[in-house]
């Protein structure tokens, strides 16, 4: 069973700095793309940032220059470092990732984790 786990959420000033994680774990062959979502109170999901398995990055612009996303492939791991945080920021954050469960099949599975709430505020 594939599991995506996030941590690091939490309460913060705004001007201020978080990193989120997102560790995979159970038995899979590899991880393509990885992502992170957020979802605030009353609005649609949207998507962050996405690293690809060779490392290129992609950010919704209202992050860029902000937040900084990178993935340890040997440790199974994704970040998402924020730096600035402003008010807007505050959301849910999912980690998101296409994964290749068997070396037998190029076929890939979508799976989300739980969330980590992320909170800007004086």
């Amino acid at each position: 069973q594939v599991q995506l786990v996030e941590s690091g959420g939490g309460l913060v000033q705004p001007g201020g700095s978080l990193r989120l994680s997102c560790a995979a774990s159970g038995r899979f062959f590899s991880i393509n793309a990885m992502n992170w979502y957020r979802q605030a109170p009353g609005k649609q999901r949207e998507l962050v940032a996405t690293v690809t398995s060779g490392g290129t990055t992609s950010y919704v612009d209202s992050v860029k220059g902000r937040f900084t996303i990178s993935r340890d492939n040997a440790k199974n791991t994704m970040y998402l470092q924020m730096n600035s945080l402003k008010p807007e920021d505050t959301a849910v954050y999912y980690c998101n990732a296409d994964i290749r469960p068997y070396y037998t099949s190029t076929a890939l599975y979508n799976y989300w984790g739980q969330g980590t709430q992320v909170t800007v505020s004086s």
